[in-house]
């Protein structure tokens, strides 16, 4: 029986690098040798709790995870029924299209592992094929960057409007990108890291506030100009704002700076419950819009990812080899070491 090395978590903070059988395709199949996996906030929530409850039928108690829903890799074998898609063709994943489960969140495979099975391999449905110009760890941005870009599409920002993301994370920063690549007049973006706030820059954002030493609306509207509320009361003129840090601090910011007609976008998986001022929101008839996932941008993004992978990459803040899958998770864990950390299998 032939083996791989899987990373996984069963116990609450500890991961565990595991032996496993190494899938072998059927003839609807592919398998794909991993060279790059990215750590997500979702991961880190699996390491924390050691595990992801099981469904109610089975008591809901905790059960291990194979980690890992950022895959990029190489295919190794084919199927003798797929079409499309041959060995050394490099691909991106689409982890919630497996039959078995969400590739990393529960499935039955997850993307932090040496080989891993694709089934029912369709190109443009299970994968995207790659060429050779992105590296690894840049292609394996292709999830969260699809979570970023659903965000975006979500805000509905014209090219006209002044935006301002909460959040210098990969996904703060991707919105960041996207809004600029679809030609917004002005992105602004919000952190308490100037590590961060310069990588906003970076990529393209037009300007930065850092909310541990200013006051963001009054610098908001240095920015974008003064407009009013429903009421007549000076409020910044953004028109949209992107929540992609998950802090109650940021609707409280938000409700209290939002113009008539502003837009609030939470793609952040909210921490903790909030109360929110449901009084500010109807005096600035301020619309509340949820993002989550990608239901049609997996691989909407792969062509402008392959076009911009250079920008894209200073997002990669880590590389980390497999073999030192604790230490990526450790930073990972660890508020405001790392940026986005990228785990990296030897070809």
């Amino acid at each position: 029986m032939a083996t791989m090395k899987s990373v996984q978590t069963g116990t609450a903070g500890q991961i565990d690098i595991v032996d496993v059988e190494r899938p072998r395709p059927g003839p609807k199949d592919v398998l794909v040798r991993i060279r790059a996996c990215g750590i997500c906030g979702t991961d880190v929530t699996f390491l924390r709790m050691g595990g992801m409850p099981a469904r109610a039928h089975l008591g809901g108690a905790l059960v291990p995870v194979a980690l890992g829903h950022e895959p990029a890799g190489q295919i190794v074998e084919v199927g003798a029924e797929v079409t499309g898609l041959k060995a050394g063709d490099r691909v991106v994943v689409n982890p919630q299209d497996a039959p078995t489960g969400i590739i990393g969140c529960g499935g039955r495979y997850g993307g932090m592992s040496e080989y891993l099975l694709i089934e029912n391999a369709v190109p443009g449905r299970s994968v995207a094929v790659f060429p050779d110009t992105v590296p690894f760890d840049v292609a394996s941005l292709n999830e969260p960057m699809a979570v970023a870009l659903h965000c975006v599409n979500r805000s509905g920002a014209q090219p006209s409007e002044k935006v301002v993301v909460f959040g210098a994370g990969p996904i703060g920063l991707g919105a960041a990108i996207w809004l600029k690549l679809r030609g917004v007049a002005h992105v602004t973006v919000v952190d308490v890291l100037p590590d961060r706030l310069r990588t906003a820059l970076a990529v393209g954002a037009d300007a930065v506030i850092d909310s541990a030493e200013e006051d963001v609306a009054a610098r908001l509207t240095e920015l974008h100009g003064q407009s009013t509320n429903a009421l007549g009361q000076p409020r910044p003129g953004t028109d949209v704002y992107i929540d992609a840090a998950g802090a109650a601090a940021v609707f409280d910011t938000v409700v209290g700076a939002a113009k008539w007609g502003a837009r609030l976008v939470m793609v952040a998986v909210q921490k903790k419950g909030t109360e929110i001022d449901l009084g500010g929101m109807l005096r600035s008839e301020l619309t509340l819009i949820a993002s989550q996932g990608y239901p049609t941008e997996i691989f909407e993004v792969t062509p402008q990812l392959v076009e911009h992978h250079e920008r894209f990459a200073r997002l990669i803040s880590h590389r980390v080899p497999s073999a030192e899958a604790d230490h990526a998770f450790e930073l990972a864990l660890t508020p405001g070491a790392a940026e986005k950390v990228v785990v990296t299998f030897d070809a």
